[in-house]
């Protein structure tokens, strides 16, 4: 099985710069987005043999998920049965029978921490809504997880320390829900791999200095870590300030 993680950070911009032409030529079985910045029927995504899912922010042109799946899902879940987390789309679960798959779009939490707030509350509501899925069957949660977890996950961890994306808090928040039994797939296969970075500032030239960061993951239960093949960080895709992420997975 083959799926992709990808904030496109503007589906409409991202499909003049290249979206539809890397969908269809990967084949993959599903396609998880972050940041589509758009309400469904806004714009055409004419991917043929994909049923599509969407969540969108009540905020038109603001953050919003969507799932492209090639096989109809028992069940599709939106958000994540917690009050006050539902306005913004930040995800989507389908059930299948073998597995959740879950896409989210975590809250940033701002310069200066502005948000760090509402973050952790997320980090909470998130972990207990994934607890009760993985209890039930193995889940695969992917899409922008706003952190870099340890040092090695961005190119300038000492200056960065603190800032949103890498506060203690957020990185702590991540070991919580690695806690649950979670796996982080990237680092299960190349836990020492350097330079592995999946989003840019547009500032300063930082993707052709690849001064960047790894915020974009797929956990699996550990119970399935082992049927993990391959993850790859296509930084070779340009359509967006982040990159694809492609899990091969047996299930």
């Amino acid at each position: 099985m083959k799926l992709i993680t990808w904030n496109v950070n503007g589906l409409r911009a991202c499909m003049g710069k290249g979206f539809l032409e890397f969908v269809k030529k990967e084949e993959a079985d599903f396609v998880c987005l972050q940041e589509t910045k758009m309400q469904q029927g806004q714009a055409e995504v004419p991917l043929e043999g994909y049923h599509q899912f969407w969540n969108s922010a009540e905020k038109k042109g603001y953050s919003g998920t969507a799932i492209f799946a090639k096989e109809e899902p028992l069940s599709v879940h939106y958000h994540i049965n917690a009050e006050g987390h539902d306005t913004e789309g930040r995800a989507i679960t389908l059930e299948y029978k073998d597995f959740y798959l879950m896409t989210e779009y975590t809250p940033n939490a701002k310069d200066k921490l502005a948000r760090i707030d509402y973050r952790l509350e997320w980090e909470a509501a998130r972990r207990a809504y994934v607890k009760e899925l993985d209890l039930k069957k193995p889940v695969i949660l992917c899409g922008d997880l706003n952190v870099a977890h340890q040092e090695i996950d961005l190119k300038n961890p000492k200056t960065n320390r603190g800032n949103a994306g890498f506060s203690d808090e957020e990185r702590n928040a991540f070991g919580e829900l690695l806690g649950l039994g979670l796996t982080d797939t990237y680092r299960h296969l190349y836990p020492e791999q350097t330079g592995a970075y999946t989003w840019w500032s547009y500032r300063f030239n930082a993707r052709a200095n690849n001064a960047g960061w790894r915020i974009d993951y797929f956990l699996v239960s550990d119970r399935i870590k082992e049927r993990v093949r391959e993850v790859e960080l296509r930084n070779d895709i340009l359509g967006s300030d982040h990159c694809p992420v492609i899990l091969h997975i047996d299930l």
